[in-house]
């Protein structure tokens, strides 16, 4: 019994000795975590083991080691997954790895240098740059605040004589404040034609009458209309609707819903009452959309109207072709004064004024360029009147002189009706003030009117091509279908000629 006892005592002790290294051996295989080619799961808490584990060693050492610092614990746990290219350069390989001979590991420690050189040189020059800007900014804002006092103070109140003395004309050329800008444009277009508030009241009245008639079907045709037909009207009020839709389409502001959609509907209606022998013409909504962007809707009626009855805009919304003509016809005597080498180049593409002139004088630019810059060109246009329309477009053709003569016909009828949108002001402008207008010591007002007088022809009066008409306008039947051929491929601008029974252009 006794040795029974020992026997059952010997064989429980030897069978928890081997259960306990049974588990010993578990332990340590599990603690091992994930090996490079074994299939033991990680432990869930493998960085509590980790630390244990670590503890145990510098125990067994005698020597405390330092904490993992933050940055290391982030590059274990990627895994060795770099962050940058610092990693790269200044990380000693793995373990498993060969190291890095020295000739490398300096070589790498040069690139990282040169690195670090090109970014604090990359990060000075942008900061140089943004501190260009904010000053340039500042003294943008500056000389604005600067300006408007001065327009406020000294000038609109004294504008009879201060308008056209030198220091106005030099504010003028640098661009109206915004702030004073619908003012001076008011001031400088004039109202030569007696409108008044009422007025405008009036032919709105009207136009609004007019819009039911033709949305309920009427037929009545007021006195003053006799001469057109409701088909005539009810397509020139149809082109309204669809024009304001296609106007300044960035700035959502004059479509449907917009802000502006109903004032500019209402300038454009009551001018087609005001004016129903010239009614509505593609461009005009551009006009009318600058000048409610700085006028009230009742003086930005004025100045339209007042605006659209000078000589040149007549002659161009009325296609008065015969006169368009001549201001083509002068517009190329300075052309080819201020620049021969792109003269001589169109003339060879037979490129007429014509083909993008047109775009430009319907819209006064504010169409083909960004709408700030299209404000400046307005600015100066009040101050010199519509020589600096022309001036404007010799400018254009002088800053893209370079591109243009490298071009075909086509490319460059490309070019001109859809110009760059980032085009600067500056340059643009300080390309302008090389152009001369003078020629053979006549100024633009002499050479149209003697070209008025070699072609007989006379504002307002003329629509047929003139038997004598300037040679370059002559072209011959192949020239011309080819260019007709050529100009099928350009997208349509938008901006149109009213076409009628009298009037072919």
């Amino acid at each position: 019994l006794a040795l029974s006892n020992a026997l059952t005592l010997l064989f429980s002790s030897y069978r928890n000795l081997l259960a306990r290294k049974q588990s010993a051996r578990l332990d340590k295989h599990s603690d091992l975590g994930w090996k490079l080619f074994g299939k033991t799961p990680l432990r869930e808490n493998a960085q509590k083991d980790s630390k244990r584990i670590q503890k145990e060693y510098e125990d067994k050492a005698g020597r405390p080691s330092k904490p993992p610092s933050p940055k290391q614990n982030v590059r274990k746990n990627l895994d060795f997954e770099p962050l940058s290219t610092t990693a790269l350069i200044l990380e000693d390989r793995p373990a498993n790895l060969p190291a890095k001979p020295a000739e490398e590991a300096q070589k790498h420690r040069q690139q990282y240098e040169e690195m670090v050189v090109q970014a604090k040189k990359r990060e000075l020059k942008e900061a140089q740059r943004r501190k260009k800007q904010l000053e340039e900014r500042c003294r943008v804002e500056e000389s604005i605040g600067n300006a408007v006092l001065t327009w406020n103070n000294e000038i609109l109140p004294n504008w009879e004589t201060m308008w056209c003395s030198r220091k106005v004309r030099d504010l003028w050329w640098q661009g109206i404040p915004p702030s004073v800008r619908g003012k001076v444009w008011s001031l400088a277009i004039g109202n030569e034609l007696n409108i008044t508030h009422e007025l405008f009241d009036i032919c709105l009245a009207r136009a609004k009458e007019r819009w039911r008639s033709l949305s309920t079907g009427g037929s009545e045709v007021e006195n003053e209309d006799a001469g057109f037909s409701a088909a005539d009207r009810e397509a020139s009020l149809e082109l309204i609707k669809l024009d304001i839709s296609r106007t300044f389409p960035n700035l959502c502001i004059f479509q449907q819903g917009g802000p502006y959609h109903d004032m500019l509907h209402s300038i454009l209606g009551a001018y087609t009452c005001y004016r129903p022998d010239v009614g509505y013409v593609q461009g005009m909504s551009f006009i009318a959309a600058v000048l409610i962007l700085n006028l009230d809707t009742a003086d930005a009626f004025i100045a339209f109207s007042n605006l659209l009855n000078k000589p040149c805009q007549m002659a161009f919304f009325r296609v008065d072709h015969g006169l368009m003509l001549t201001y083509f016809a002068a517009f190329e005597v300075f052309f080819e004064e201020n620049l021969p080498k792109l003269f001589a180049h169109f003339k060879k593409n037979n490129l007429t004024p014509d083909i993008y002139l047109i775009d430009w004088i319907f819209t006064l630019y504010s169409k083909s360029l960004p709408l700030d810059l299209a404000c400046r060109i307005w600015d100066v246009f009040c101050r010199d009147g519509e020589e600096f329309l022309f001036r404007t477009a010799l400018g254009i053709l002088k800053l893209f002189e370079d591109i243009l003569t490298k071009m075909d016909f086509i490319h460059m009828a490309q070019f001109l009706t859809r110009l760059p949108e980032d085009l600067p002001a500056e340059e643009l402008f300080a390309s302008i003030a090389t152009i001369q207008m003078q020629s053979r010591n006549k100024k633009w007002a002499q050479v149209l009117t003697a070209l008025q007088k070699d072609t007989g022809t006379r504002t307002g009066h003329q629509s047929e091509p003139h038997a004598a008409a300037p040679l370059l306008f002559q072209t011959d039947t192949r020239a011309a279908e080819k260019n007709r051929r050529s100009l099928s491929l350009i997208p349509n601008t938008g901006v149109g000629l009213k076409q009628n029974k009298h009037k072919n252009f």
